[in-house]
């Protein structure tokens, strides 16, 4: 990813009456919603950095801060996961002289400088926000697994050489860690699926507009598409986009 991607098409009652509501209805409010959490499944106990996003989708619309900030959020809802903000990447990056993560090294080194097990390096390959929005995601994991982290061996000079050659999911304690690839295309009925389970795990149903809210809305349908490409990377889920549904074009 970091080496280049390919891009992909885009697209009150106040008052008496307020008051005699509360009376009725005091008993049957609902009970806050508990977003789910995420399963990590492969890594873990981890403290991990989000870098800025990558915007390879050609839209001049998108803010990759912002979506890296959604990113870093729903990372927050990981297993055992503890996440550095985004700020805190850019602002090593702008000490370097530099507005993004180079290389599985240049990962690494940051990870290394944060006291960070690993770095999210993803970027944005699809945007279209209209809908039904498109949003597409490839993200990467570098860094070394906690207990390699204690080996007392400097993580920078080891990822010279463990890093370049690394490809696959979890192929090595060192380097890079974790990756996936996805389309959210909310054309697609288990995209649709998906975006219902994560609605009801985030707001009550009767909600204005309901679990569409996360499609009409850029903001919501890009949070849910970060959640779903963090359930993928460490969780060894991701509904059907895990095993059938990979772009096509």
């Amino acid at each position: 990813m970091i080496a280049g991607f390919r891009k992909r098409r885009f697209r009150r009652f106040g008052g008496v009456c307020g008051a005699a509501a509360a009376v009725c209805c005091g008993g049957c409010a609902s009970k806050p919603i508990e977003p789910i959490r995420i399963e990590n499944v492969s890594l873990g106990p981890m403290t991990i950095a989000v870098a800025p996003a990558l915007n390879v989708s050609g839209s001049p619309d998108l803010d990759p801060n912002r979506v890296a900030d959604l990113m870093a959020s729903e990372l927050s809802h990981a297993d055992g996961i503890d996440v550095i903000p985004v700020s805190r990447v850019l602002s090593v990056l702008a000490d370097q002289g530099l507005e993004g993560v180079k290389s599985s090294s240049h990962a690494l080194e940051i990870a290394g400088i944060l006291g960070a097990d690993a770095v999210l390096v993803f970027a944005v390959t699809e945007y279209d926000p209209y809908d039904p929005p498109v949003v597409g995601i490839t993200a990467q994991l570098f860094g070394r697994r906690r207990d390699a982290w204690r080996s007392g061996l400097d993580p920078v000079t080891e990822s010279r050489s463990a890093a370049p050659g690394l490809t696959g999911r979890g192929s090595s304690a060192l380097g890079l860690l974790a990756e996936c690839a996805r389309v959210y295309d909310a054309s697609h009925e288990w995209v649709c699926a998906e975006v219902r389970r994560f609605a009801e795990s985030r707001s009550p149903e009767n909600r204005p507009l309901g679990w569409r809210k996360y499609v009409v809305s850029q903001q919501h349908y890009l949070r849910f598409c970060c959640y779903a490409t963090i359930r993928s990377l460490i969780g060894g889920q991701g509904g059907e986009a895990a095993e059938t549904k990979e772009t096509t074009g």
